[in-house]
C-alpha cells in the first residue's frame, strides 16, 4: 500500500553527509520519459537565491506566463516549496504528483532518494508543459539535485562563505562548483568578492553571459532594502533578455526577507555573514537599536554574524529551537557575553511593544518565532 506524502517524507533524513548524486540522475533518467520540461531558469548561489525567485517568477506570471517556483527551505508549511502561478501547490496536486511518482519510480530509488531529492522531482513532475520553471538551488550547485536537468539560463546570485563542508572553505571553491551547474546562459548578480568574477572568467568562459544592466526603478522599488534592490535589477535583466520590455508590474510580498511583522519587528531568514551584512546595511539607516531575537545551526559563523550585527542592537535573546544541528546554548551565550553583549532567553509573551526586534537566524528562527506570535 503506497504511503500518503507526508508519511513518506517523515521517512526520509533532512540532513545527509555525503551526497550520492547517482541516485538522483537514475531516477530523472526514467521520469524524463514521462514529462516535457519548460525552459529552466536555474538559480545558484549563496544569499538571494529566494528572493531572486520569487520577483522572477511573480513577474513571469504577470506577463501571462505559466510559472513553476521551486524553492527551499520552507517556514511554516511545506507547500512553500512549490509555488505555481501565484499560490502555494495545493494538497491535492502535492498528493496527485507524488501517487504518480510512486508508479513511476521503482521501490529501490524511492527509498534511497533523500528528502530534498525526493521534493524536487515532485517540482519536476508539476512543471510538465508549463512556460517556466524557476529551479532553486538547495545548498550546492554542481550536485545538486536540482542540476539534475539541463538548464536554459543560470543566475548566480551574491555568493560568500556558507555550507563549507559540502562546498570547500574558499570563496573560489564555493564558486566553482555552484558555476560549474551552468549550461548555457547565465548572468551574474551582485557580488562582494572580486574572486566570483575570476572563478567566472575560468570556469564560465565558453557560456554566454548576459550582462546585468541598470533600470529606473519606482518609488516602491527603492524603498525595498538594497539587497532586494539588486536581486530585483537581476530579475529585470533576465526578463529583458527574455524579451519581456516596457511593461508594468507590481512587487510581490516576500515572505521572510526583510519583512516587517509589525511597526517594532522585522524578520529575515539570513544566517550567515553575508547576509548579516546586507541586513547592517539596512539597520544603519535607523536611528534605532535592536533586540536580537537570534539562534543559529552549529556549523554557522555565528561569532561573525554576532560581530556584524552587535553596533545595532542591544541584547541577544535566545530562541529556542529543537533540532539537532542547533549550536550548544552555552556554547553561544560565552561568544554574546565575549562580544559585550547582554543575552537572556526569548520569552514570546513577554515582547515589549515599546522596543524594536530583529528575528534572524535561519528559518527555523522564523518558523519558531512565528508559531508562537500567531498564539499571542
Amino acid at each position: 500500500m503506497r504511503s500518503s506524502l507526508k508519511s513518506f517524507l517523515d521517512n526520509k533524513s533532512l540532513y545527509y553527509d555525503k551526497i550520492d548524486y547517482d541516485i538522483i540522475k537514475n531516477s530523472w533518467d526514467i521520469l524524463s520519459n514521462h514529462i516535457s520540461l519548460p525552459y529552466i531558469i536555474h538559480i545558484v548561489g549563496t544569499n538571494g537565491k529566494g528572493s531572486t525567485g520569487r520577483f522572477l517568477s511573480s513577474l513571469l506570471v504577470q506577463l501571462n506566463q505559466d510559472v513553476l517556483h521551486y524553492s527551499s527551505p520552507h517556514i511554516l508549511h511545506f507547500n512553500e516549496r512549490i509555488w505555481i502561478n501565484g499560490d502555494d501547490v495545493s494538497d491535492e496536486k502535492l498528493d496527485y504528483a507524488h501517487l504518480q511518482l510512486q508508479t513511476i519510480l521503482s521501490q529501490n530509488l524511492l527509498e534511497k532518494l533523500t528528502y530534498f531529492e525526493y521534493t524536487t522531482l515532485l517540482g519536476l513532475y508539476l512543471s510538465d508543459k508549463r512556460d517556466y520553471l524557476v529551479l532553486e538551488a538547495g545548498l550546492g550547485g554542481e550536485f545538486d539535485a536540482t542540476n539534475v536537468v539541463p538548464n536554459d539560463l543560470s543566475i548566480i546570485t551574491t555568493i560568500g562563505l556558507d555550507h563549507q563542508s559540502f562546498l570547500g572553505d574558499t570563496i573560489e571553491l564555493i564558486a566553482t562548483t555552484k558555476m560549474r551547474s551552468c549550461d548555457n546562459n547565465f548572468i551574474i548578480s551582485y557580488q562582494m568578492y572580486d574572486e566570483v568574477y575570476d572563478v567566472k572568467n575560468k570556469v564560465l568562459s565558453t557560456k554566454n553571459e548576459i550582462k546585468r544592466k541598470q533600470f529606473t526603478m519606482n518609488q516602491e522599488d527603492q524603498e525595498l532594502p538594497l539587497y532586494l534592490q539588486n536581486n530585483l535589477q537581476t530579475t529585470l535583466s533576465v526578463l529583458d533578455f527574455l524579451g519581456f520590455q516596457n511593461f508594468n508590474y507590481v512587487l510581490p510580498k516576500l515572505f521572510g526577507r526583510y519583512q516587517k511583522i509589525s511597526d517594532n519587528i522585522i524578520m529575515d531568514v539570513g544566517h550567515n555573514p553575508l547576509a548579516a551584512t546586507a541586513i547592517a546595511k539596512e539597520l544603519s539607516k535607523e536611528n534605532k537599536k535592536y533586540i536580537l531575537v537570534y539562534n543559529s545551526y552549529a556549523d554557522k559563523d555565528y561569532e561573525e554574524v554576532l560581530t556584524i550585527l552587535k553596533p545595532y542592537i542591544t541584547e541577544v535573546q535566545i530562541v529556542q529551537c529543537d533540532d539537532k544541528r542547533i549550536v550548544e546554548r552555552n556554547k553561544l551565550v560565552k561568544k554574546i557575553k565575549n562580544l559585550s553583549l547582554k543575552v537572556n532567553d526569548f520569552d514570546i509573551i513577554k515582547i515589549d511593544a515599546q522596543k524594536n526586534y530583529l528575528i534572524f537566524g535561519s528559518f527555523l528562527v522564523a518558523e519558531v518565532f512565528l508559531k508562537g506570535y500567531s498564539k499571542v
